[in-house]
C-alpha cells in the first residue's frame, strides 16, 4: 500500500470550502425555514425547534459513518455522497415547508424526511472530513487548521444568510424553492470540485499497517473503540462540555433582556459579541498551537482544560450578574466566555483528530463518529433542557435574576467537570510512538 501525502494548506483550504457548504444548507434550513414556519405561516416555534433537534437525534448515525470511511479505506465517497443527501434534504425541507401553507400534515411529514436526509447528510460528510484531516494533518497544524476550517463554516454561515435573505426578498414561495434549489445544487457542484483528486487512493498511514475492519464488523468495532480508556473519556468529555457549551444558547439574551432591560437589538448585539469573542478565542488557539510558537504559549491540551475552567469562571460570573443586575459589567463578561469557549472548543477538536489516530489502526473513522455523535446529542438536548431548567427555575424561584442565576451555576458546574474529564483524557494517553511521527520538513512547509 502506498503511503498518502501529507496535507499542505491549498488542501486544508478545499477542505474548508466543503465545511463551508455544509453550513450553507444547514443555516437556510434551521434559520431561514424557521423564521418562515413562525412567522409567515404562523406555526408555533416549537415546530422547527423539533425539526432541529431531530436531526441532531439522526447524527447518532456518526460512527456507522465513520466505520464506513474506515472500512473502505477513502473518506472522498462519503464526504461526496453526504453532501449530496445534505442538498436533497435542504430541498426537501424547503418543499416541506411551502407544502405546510396548504397542509400541515403533509408539511410535518415532509419536513420530517428531510431533517433525516440532513442528518444523515452531515454525519456523512461532516465526520469524513474531520477523519481525513486526522490522517492527513501533523500535530503542529491540527489546531491552526481546523480554526481555518471552521471560520470558513462560520463565514458560509453568514454568507449564505445575508445572500439567501437578498434573493428571497420579496418573499414567494416560488423564489424560495428556486433559491433553495440553486444553492443545493452549488454545493454539490463545489464539494466536487474540492475533492477532486484530493485523497488519492486507500493506503497505510504514516507507515502504520492497514488493519481496516471488514464491513460486516461495525458492531464489534464500536464495541472495541468502547473499550478503549481514551476514547471513552474522551467522549465523555466532548458530551460535557458541548452540553455545557450549548446550554445557554436560548437563554442568554432573554436573561439580558429580562434583568438588564435591554432591547431586542441591544441582545441581538450581546450575542454578536459572544459569537466574535469566540472567534477570537479560537484565533489564540490557532496561534499557541502553530509550529512557530509551540510550546512557548501552553500546549493544546492545556488550552483544552484551561478554557473549560476559565468558561466555568465566565459563567460563575454570569451568575453574578443575575444577583446583582444592572451594573455588572455584562458585555466584559459575555466576551471574556466567548474567548474561553472558543479557545476549548478548538482545542478540543485539534485533540481530536490527534486522538482518533491513536489506538488500532484502522478505526479513525469510528474513533471520530462516536465524538461526533456525543456531540450532537449534547447539541440537540443542550437547548431543550437550557430553556427548560430555566422555565423551572422561573417556576419556582419568582425573582427572575435569581432563577438565571441557578441555571448558570449549573452550566458553570457542567463547565468543571468537562475540564475534569479533559484532565483524565490526557492522564489516559498511551505512548506516542515516536518512530511514526511525520518527517519535520514536511512540517515546515506549513510555516
Amino acid at each position: 500500500m502506498s503511503h498518502p501525502s501529507t496535507f499542505g494548506w491549498l488542501q486544508v483550504i478545499r477542505l474548508g470550502f466543503i465545511q463551508a457548504c455544509m453550513g450553507a444548507v444547514v443555516v437556510v434550513t434551521t434559520s431561514t425555514l424557521n423564521r418562515i414556519m413562525v412567522v409567515e405561516l404562523a406555526l408555533p416555534a416549537l415546530l422547527p425547534g423539533l425539526l432541529v433537534g431531530f436531526h441532531y437525534m439522526v447524527q447518532m448515525v456518526r460512527p456507522r459513518m465513520g466505520f464506513g470511511a474506515d472500512a473502505g479505506g477513502r473518506c472522498t465517497p462519503w464526504m461526496m455522497g453526504g453532501m449530496v443527501v445534505l442538498a436533497t434534504g435542504g430541498v426537501l425541507a424547503c418543499a416541506g415547508t411551502i407544502l405546510m401553507g396548504s397542509s400541515l400534515m403533509g408539511g410535518v411529514l415532509l419536513s420530517m424526511l428531510a431533517f433525516t436526509l440532513i442528518g444523515f447528510g452531515v454525519s456523512a460528510c461532516g465526520t469524513s472530513l474531520l477523519v481525513l484531516m486526522a490522517k492527513r494533518l501533523p500535530d503542529e497544524v491540527r489546531a491552526p487548521s481546523a480554526t481555518l476550517v471552521w471560520m470558513m463554516m462560520i463565514f458560509g454561515f453568514a454568507a449564505t444568510a445575508v445572500s439567501v435573505g437578498k434573493l428571497i426578498d420579496p418573499y414567494t414561495p416560488e423564489r424560495l424553492m428556486a433559491v433553495t434549489s440553486g444553492l443545493s445544487v452549488l454545493v454539490v457542484v463545489v464539494t466536487a470540485l474540492c475533492l477532486w483528486r484530493l485523497e488519492g487512493e486507500a493506503g497505510s498511514i504514516h507507515g502504520k499497517a492497514d488493519q481496516r475492519p471488514t464491513p460486516g464488523q461495525f458492531k464489534q468495532t464500536l464495541q472495541q473503540v468502547w473499550r478503549e480508556p481514551q476514547a471513552r473519556a474522551f467522549t465523555i468529555f466532548v458530551f460535557f462540555s458541548m452540553l455545557a457549551y450549548s446550554f445557554q444558547d436560548l437563554i442568554l439574551e432573554p436573561f439580558a433582556g429580562a434583568v438588564f432591560g435591554m432591547t431586542p437589538g441591544q441582545t441581538t448585539q450581546l450575542s454578536g459579541l459572544q459569537h466574535s469573542s469566540v472567534l477570537a478565542g479560537m484565533i489564540t488557539v490557532a496561534i499557541a498551537g502553530s509550529a512557530k510558537v509551540r510550546g512557548r504559549l501552553g500546549s493544546v491540551q492545556t488550552w483544552m482544560v484551561g478554557g473549560c475552567l476559565a468558561s466555568a469562571v465566565a459563567m460563575g460570573g454570569l451568575c453574578l450578574a443575575g444577583l446583582q443586575g444592572p451594573g455588572w459589567p455584562l458585555k466584559l463578561n459575555v466576551f471574556a466566555l466567548g474567548v474561553a469557549n472558543g479557545a476549548f472548543s478548538i482545542a478540543a477538536i485539534a485533540t481530536m483528530m490527534r486522538l482518533a489516530n491513536e489506538g488500532t489502526h484502522g478505526r479513525e473513522g469510528t474513533r471520530m463518529g462516536l465524538w461526533g455523535a456525543a456531540q450532537a446529542i449534547a447539541f440537540g438536548l443542550g437547548g431543550v433542557l437550557g430553556t427548560a431548567v430555566s422555565d423551572l427555575a422561573h417556576w419556582l424561584i419568582t425573582e427572575s435574576g435569581v432563577a438565571y442565576a441557578l441555571v448558570f451555576g449549573l452550566e458553570a458546574l457542567m463547565f468543571a467537570v468537562s475540564a475534569w474529564c479533559a484532565v483524565r483524557v490526557s492522564r489516559l494517553a498511551p505512548q506516542r510512538n515516536t518512530q511514526a511521527r511525520l518527517n519535520p520538513t514536511l512540517q515546515e512547509s506549513y510555516l
